[in-house]
Protein backbone atom coordinates (compact mmCIF):
# COMPACT_ATOMS: atom_id res chain seq x y z
CA UNK A 1 0.00 0.00 0.00
CA UNK A 2 1.94 2.91 -0.93
CA UNK A 3 2.06 5.61 2.20
CA UNK A 4 0.42 8.64 -0.45
CA UNK A 5 -2.58 6.78 -0.16
CA UNK A 6 -5.33 8.24 2.00
CA UNK A 7 -8.42 5.83 2.75
CA UNK A 8 -11.32 8.63 3.29
CA UNK A 9 -13.90 6.91 5.94
CA UNK A 10 -16.79 8.65 7.66
CA UNK A 11 -15.88 9.91 11.15
CA UNK A 12 -18.91 7.23 12.54
CA UNK A 13 -17.98 3.97 11.62
CA UNK A 14 -18.11 0.76 13.18
CA UNK A 15 -16.83 -3.12 13.75
CA UNK A 16 -16.76 -3.66 9.60
CA UNK A 17 -15.40 -0.43 9.14
CA UNK A 18 -12.46 -0.98 11.74
CA UNK A 19 -11.19 -4.20 10.06
CA UNK A 20 -11.03 -2.28 6.96
CA UNK A 21 -9.41 0.31 8.65
CA UNK A 22 -6.72 -2.46 10.69
CA UNK A 23 -5.84 -4.10 7.49
CA UNK A 24 -5.12 -0.97 5.58
CA UNK A 25 -2.79 0.77 7.80
CA UNK A 26 -1.06 -2.61 8.33
CA UNK A 27 0.06 -2.52 4.95
CA UNK A 28 1.28 0.86 5.30
CA UNK A 29 -1.27 2.76 3.98
CA UNK A 30 -3.09 6.36 5.94
CA UNK A 31 -6.62 6.81 6.62
CA UNK A 32 -8.74 10.28 7.00
CA UNK A 33 -11.79 10.19 9.09
CA UNK A 34 -14.19 12.86 7.81
CA UNK A 35 -17.09 14.35 9.50
CA UNK A 36 -17.86 17.53 7.68
CA UNK A 37 -17.22 15.63 4.65
CA UNK A 38 -18.97 18.07 2.30
CA UNK A 39 -16.34 20.50 2.71
CA UNK A 40 -13.46 20.61 0.83
CA UNK A 41 -10.43 19.51 2.46
CA UNK A 42 -7.62 21.23 0.71
CA UNK A 43 -4.97 18.60 2.72
CA UNK A 44 -6.68 15.61 0.44
CA UNK A 45 -6.24 17.16 -3.08
CA UNK A 46 -2.72 16.25 -3.41
CA UNK A 47 -3.15 12.55 -2.28
CA UNK A 48 -4.05 9.40 -3.88
CA UNK A 49 -7.83 8.64 -2.53
CA UNK A 50 -9.88 5.64 -1.84
CA UNK A 51 -13.15 5.86 -0.60
CA UNK A 52 -14.99 3.87 1.63
CA UNK A 53 -18.28 4.59 3.49
CA UNK A 54 -22.34 4.90 2.49
CA UNK A 55 -23.53 6.10 -0.88
CA UNK A 56 -24.00 9.55 0.04
CA UNK A 57 -20.66 9.83 1.90
CA UNK A 58 -19.04 8.22 -1.37
CA UNK A 59 -20.89 10.21 -4.72
CA UNK A 60 -20.28 13.87 -2.49
CA UNK A 61 -16.37 13.53 -2.09
CA UNK A 62 -15.93 12.13 -5.45
CA UNK A 63 -17.88 14.85 -6.92
CA UNK A 64 -15.83 17.17 -4.75
CA UNK A 65 -12.27 15.47 -5.32
CA UNK A 66 -12.57 14.89 -8.87
CA UNK A 67 -13.16 10.79 -8.40
CA UNK A 68 -14.31 7.91 -10.31
CA UNK A 69 -15.87 5.35 -8.51
CA UNK A 70 -16.34 1.48 -9.62
CA UNK A 71 -19.89 0.67 -9.58
CA UNK A 72 -22.22 -2.40 -11.71
CA UNK A 73 -24.79 -1.60 -13.76
CA UNK A 74 -27.79 -0.91 -12.17
CA UNK A 75 -29.83 -2.83 -14.47
CA UNK A 76 -27.25 -5.71 -15.64
CA UNK A 77 -29.52 -8.23 -13.63
CA UNK A 78 -32.68 -8.00 -15.99
CA UNK A 79 -29.77 -8.88 -18.92
CA UNK A 80 -28.60 -11.88 -17.54
CA UNK A 81 -30.02 -15.56 -18.63
CA UNK A 82 -32.48 -17.45 -16.62
CA UNK A 83 -29.78 -19.76 -15.56
CA UNK A 84 -28.05 -17.50 -13.60
CA UNK A 85 -31.26 -15.52 -12.27
CA UNK A 86 -34.25 -18.53 -11.52
CA UNK A 87 -35.98 -16.10 -11.72
CA UNK A 88 -38.17 -13.53 -14.65
CA UNK A 89 -36.58 -9.97 -14.23
CA UNK A 90 -37.45 -7.42 -16.21
CA UNK A 91 -37.30 -3.66 -16.18
CA UNK A 92 -39.88 -1.40 -16.62
CA UNK A 93 -41.33 2.30 -14.91
CA UNK A 94 -43.15 3.36 -12.05
CA UNK A 95 -45.91 4.50 -13.82
CA UNK A 96 -46.31 1.15 -15.56
CA UNK A 97 -46.83 -1.11 -12.36
CA UNK A 98 -50.58 -2.03 -12.67
CA UNK A 99 -52.56 -4.73 -10.20
CA UNK A 100 -51.77 -7.47 -13.06
CA UNK A 101 -48.41 -8.33 -12.27
CA UNK A 102 -48.54 -8.29 -8.75
CA UNK A 103 -47.43 -9.89 -6.61
CA UNK A 104 -44.11 -8.77 -7.38
CA UNK A 105 -40.79 -8.18 -5.78
CA UNK A 106 -40.06 -4.97 -6.87
CA UNK A 107 -36.53 -2.98 -6.95
CA UNK A 108 -35.53 0.57 -7.65
CA UNK A 109 -32.64 0.62 -10.66
CA UNK A 110 -31.74 3.80 -8.79
CA UNK A 111 -30.20 2.53 -5.38
CA UNK A 112 -32.18 3.23 -2.35
CA UNK A 113 -34.69 5.45 -4.60
CA UNK A 114 -37.70 3.41 -2.20
CA UNK A 115 -37.59 -0.06 -0.02
CA UNK A 116 -37.41 -2.99 -2.43
CA UNK A 117 -39.55 -5.56 -1.29
CA UNK A 118 -42.51 -7.88 -1.92
CA UNK A 119 -45.71 -5.69 -3.09
CA UNK A 120 -49.23 -7.77 -3.11
CA UNK A 121 -51.30 -4.91 -3.73
CA UNK A 122 -50.92 -1.78 -5.79
CA UNK A 123 -51.79 0.49 -2.89
CA UNK A 124 -48.64 -0.33 -1.06
CA UNK A 125 -46.49 -0.03 -4.22
CA UNK A 126 -47.97 3.37 -4.42
CA UNK A 127 -47.77 4.54 -0.91
CA UNK A 128 -43.87 3.21 -1.11
CA UNK A 129 -43.12 5.13 -4.14
CA UNK A 130 -45.05 8.08 -3.67
CA UNK A 131 -43.77 11.76 -4.79
CA UNK A 132 -41.71 9.83 -7.57
CA UNK A 133 -41.34 10.54 -10.87
CA UNK A 134 -43.78 7.75 -12.69
CA UNK A 135 -40.59 7.37 -14.93
CA UNK A 136 -38.06 6.14 -12.91
CA UNK A 137 -37.20 3.11 -13.80
CA UNK A 138 -38.00 -0.81 -11.37
CA UNK A 139 -37.47 -4.19 -11.62
CA UNK A 140 -39.60 -6.90 -11.28
CA UNK A 141 -39.39 -10.06 -10.43
CA UNK A 142 -41.67 -13.14 -9.56
CA UNK A 143 -41.26 -13.75 -5.87
CA UNK A 144 -39.13 -16.85 -4.54
CA UNK A 145 -40.74 -18.01 -0.90
CA UNK A 146 -38.16 -20.87 0.20
CA UNK A 147 -34.74 -18.46 0.39
CA UNK A 148 -32.60 -20.06 3.38
CA UNK A 149 -29.21 -18.44 2.81
CA UNK A 150 -27.41 -15.48 1.35
CA UNK A 151 -23.62 -15.07 0.71
CA UNK A 152 -21.66 -12.09 -0.36
CA UNK A 153 -18.74 -12.32 -2.25
CA UNK A 154 -15.78 -9.81 -3.86
CA UNK A 155 -14.81 -10.16 -7.34
CA UNK A 156 -11.23 -8.94 -8.90
CA UNK A 157 -10.55 -9.07 -12.63
CA UNK A 158 -13.50 -12.25 -12.97
CA UNK A 159 -11.74 -13.87 -9.71
CA UNK A 160 -13.34 -14.48 -6.40
CA UNK A 161 -11.44 -13.21 -4.17
CA UNK A 162 -13.64 -14.14 -1.14
CA UNK A 163 -16.91 -15.16 -0.43
CA UNK A 164 -19.04 -15.91 2.94
CA UNK A 165 -22.33 -16.44 4.20
CA UNK A 166 -24.60 -13.28 5.97
CA UNK A 167 -28.03 -15.02 5.98
CA UNK A 168 -28.72 -18.42 6.99
CA UNK A 169 -26.73 -21.92 6.26
CA UNK A 170 -25.64 -23.04 2.94
CA UNK A 171 -22.56 -24.74 0.96
CA UNK A 172 -20.10 -22.13 0.68
CA UNK A 173 -18.20 -24.42 -1.58
CA UNK A 174 -21.23 -24.56 -3.82
CA UNK A 175 -22.04 -21.10 -3.89
CA UNK A 176 -18.29 -20.28 -5.14
CA UNK A 177 -18.49 -22.92 -7.69
CA UNK A 178 -21.32 -21.55 -9.15
CA UNK A 179 -20.33 -18.22 -9.09
CA UNK A 180 -17.07 -19.67 -10.74
CA UNK A 181 -19.07 -20.60 -13.40
CA UNK A 182 -21.34 -17.22 -13.73
CA UNK A 183 -18.07 -15.27 -13.56
CA UNK A 184 -16.83 -17.76 -16.71
CA UNK A 185 -19.70 -16.82 -18.44
CA UNK A 186 -20.51 -13.07 -17.78
CA UNK A 187 -17.01 -11.57 -16.78
CA UNK A 188 -17.46 -9.31 -19.32
CA UNK A 189 -20.09 -7.63 -18.53
CA UNK A 190 -18.97 -6.96 -14.79
CA UNK A 191 -16.33 -3.90 -13.75
CA UNK A 192 -13.17 -4.82 -13.11
CA UNK A 193 -13.97 -5.09 -9.41
CA UNK A 194 -17.42 -5.71 -7.92
CA UNK A 195 -19.66 -7.22 -4.87
CA UNK A 196 -21.94 -10.31 -6.03
CA UNK A 197 -24.58 -11.09 -3.73
CA UNK A 198 -25.63 -15.01 -4.08
CA UNK A 199 -29.06 -16.48 -2.64
CA UNK A 200 -29.85 -20.01 -2.07
CA UNK A 201 -33.53 -21.58 -2.57
CA UNK A 202 -34.29 -25.18 -1.65
CA UNK A 203 -36.13 -25.56 -5.02
CA UNK A 204 -33.98 -23.52 -7.48
CA UNK A 205 -30.50 -23.78 -5.87
CA UNK A 206 -27.31 -21.20 -5.74
CA UNK A 207 -28.79 -17.86 -8.48
CA UNK A 208 -27.29 -14.32 -8.42
CA UNK A 209 -29.56 -12.18 -5.87
CA UNK A 210 -27.33 -8.21 -6.80
CA UNK A 211 -24.43 -6.63 -7.81
CA UNK A 212 -23.36 -3.89 -5.58
CA UNK A 213 -20.41 -1.74 -5.66
CA UNK A 214 -16.73 -2.27 -3.41
CA UNK A 215 -16.61 1.37 -2.47
CA UNK A 216 -19.81 0.99 -0.38
CA UNK A 217 -20.56 -2.73 0.12
CA UNK A 218 -19.97 -3.78 3.59
CA UNK A 219 -17.66 -6.92 4.57
CA UNK A 220 -20.65 -9.01 5.82
CA UNK A 221 -18.20 -11.47 6.61
CA UNK A 222 -16.02 -11.69 4.10
CA UNK A 223 -12.41 -11.08 5.35
CA UNK A 224 -10.51 -7.10 4.59
CA UNK A 225 -7.28 -8.54 4.14
CA UNK A 226 -8.85 -10.65 1.24
CA UNK A 227 -11.17 -8.16 -0.49
CA UNK A 228 -9.06 -4.43 0.50
CA UNK A 229 -7.57 -4.70 -3.21
CA UNK A 230 -11.29 -4.56 -4.43
CA UNK A 231 -11.55 -1.66 -2.34
CA UNK A 232 -8.57 -0.06 -3.45
CA UNK A 233 -9.71 -0.18 -6.97
CA UNK A 234 -12.79 1.04 -6.76
CA UNK A 235 -11.85 4.97 -6.89
CA UNK A 236 -10.20 6.10 -9.76
CA UNK A 237 -7.85 9.00 -9.30
CA UNK A 238 -8.32 11.26 -12.20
Amino acid sequence: MASDTILIIPEKTDIEFDEVLSIWTANGGRVKRLGKYWIKDEELTASKLVIYGNQTFALVLAQIYNLDLISPDDALITRLDKRWTKRDITLTQIGKIDGAILPAFIKPVIPKLFVAGSFSDLNAFNDATKGLQTTEEVMVSNIITDITAEARSYVKSGVVMDIALYEGTADTEEARLFLEDFLTDNHHQLPAVVVVDLAYSSSLGWFVLEFNACWGAGLNHCKAEKVIDCMKEATINK
